[in-house]
């Protein structure tokens, strides 16, 4: 076990600072607002395998002529 004691950790700097002094409250909330919309946001929501019934790739076909409903059941 170390003795030693957690040091405090500095504020971080401010993401947006605003550098002329003229502009109008209404300004400022319009570019938080662009910022905070350009944003990641939240994390990407986990991707759920996709059925295959739901699967874009093209389905197999059934085989054509005499017994092709019973050759269609049998494994390959």
């Amino acid at each position: 076990m170390s003795d030693e004691q957690p040091t405090e950790v500095a504020p971080a700097k401010p993401m947006l600072q605003v550098i002329n002094a003229d502009a109008t409250p209404e300004q400022i909330a319009a570019i938080v607002a662009v910022f905070a919309a350009l944003g990641g946001g939240s994390a990407p929501a986990s991707k759920r395998p996709r059925s295959l019934w739901a699967t874009p790739q093209p389905r197999l076909t059934y085989a054509h002529g005499l017994g092709g409903w019973r050759a269609s059941g049998l494994p390959r």
